[in-house]
């Protein structure tokens, strides 16, 4: 009994530290058609939560078919969105109304 609650209060433990730390946090801010940054890097194996803001006059939709997110952010507007977890690898993404120049990608990296 006493064991079958000791691993109860470690299971208890670290699924509050993981609740705490959240997932990853990415900003991306569109501005002239073009994401900044255009390339990040976030852990693997954790949900990220992209905060996309929008400086144009336009609206755009973040579309990534390697993440399976399709996502409209207004003109001067702010939308925000969680993915994954993401196994380690490259994935793409651009603002499917501008994509010649609102492109980028996330890498998602094993940890060490």
């Amino acid at each position: 009994m006493r064991i079958a609650l000791a691993a109860l209060a470690v299971a208890g433990l670290a699924a509050a530290a993981q609740a705490a730390t959240g997932p990853h946090v990415v900003t991306f801010t569109l501005k002239d058609h073009r994401f900044t940054p255009a390339a990040v890097e976030v852990p693997a194996g954790q949900r990220i939560r992209i905060d996309l803001i929008n400086r144009d006059a336009a609206t755009e939709e973040f579309d990534s078919e390697d993440l399976h997110v399709e996502k409209d952010v207004t003109p001067n507007g702010k939308v925000s969105f969680e993915v994954g977890p993401l196994k380690p690898g490259a994935y793409s993404f651009m603002g499917e109304l501008h994509a010649d120049t609102a492109n980028g990608t996330i890498t998602a990296i094993a940890a060490p």
